[in-house]
């Protein structure tokens, strides 16, 4: 049992990352054992709020396997049928190109320089968090490796819930991203982020960290 955290972790400033440093904190998700490839690359309008294992394009780019070149549309219908709220609550108006995949993750990089990136909101999506790392592991109940974590690259900050349930109406405080690393899960041992992703965040992003989830 147990319901489904989307978690967060950035910088308590909406600031841009750098090209080069967003990339470097990429490959070093996998260097430092923090995640499993492989990596998705997305590109366009995105959301830093819809459920990683929702039917927005983050979702749709990993768990549906679409060939590199799609482009992927949020889960809005027809305006008659649109939910009022935003997400994570109601449904997204996401739409994105899926520029690139690979196991290899030093193929993020010339991906990156490629991409428009300042210029559209940029996503690196992995598909699971890397149990065999033994702080990973230990932060958590069980391993469980429908666990995804995004790396966002926002062209403008957006706003994320601190601590909300989707289940309820929006209203809480909420903390502006730009640069932010998100991840899911089901149950854990302790409270805040993974000590790995603590660390590496606050080697890119400062000492100043801001934590927050949204659950449902």
């Amino acid at each position: 049992m147990g319901i489904w955290i989307n978690a967060f972790t950035a910088p308590d400033k909406p600031e841009l990352l750098p090209r080069g440093a967003f990339g470097r904190l990429v490959v070093d998700l996998v260097r430092d054992g923090i995640v499993h490839t492989p990596w998705a690359l997305l590109v366009g309008d995105l959301c830093v709020n819809t459920s990683l294992l929702g039917d927005g394009v983050i979702a749709q780019a990993r768990w549906e396997r679409p060939p590199v070149g799609s482009v992927l549309r949020g889960s809005k219908g027809p305006q008659d049928f649109r939910d009022p709220l935003p997400p994570p609550w109601g449904g997204s108006d996401e739409r994105a190109h899926l520029l690139a995949r690979d196991e290899d993750i030093l193929q993020v990089l010339p991906a990156l320089e490629a991409a428009p990136y300042g210029e559209q909101d940029v996503a690196v999506v992995f598909d699971c968090l890397d149990f065999s790392h033994p702080a990973i592991d230990d932060h958590f109940q069980f391993d469980d490796h429908r666990t995804p974590l995004v790396c966002f690259s926002l062209v403008h900050p957006r706003n994320r819930p601190l601590n909300e349930s989707t289940l309820g109406d929006p209203g809480g405080p909420m903390h502006p991203v730009r640069t932010c690393i998100v991840h899911t899960f089901k149950l854990c041992v302790e409270e805040g982020p993974p000590p790995p992703i603590a660390s590496l965040a606050t080697r890119y992003f400062g000492p100043d960290l801001v934590h927050g989830a949204t659950w449902g």
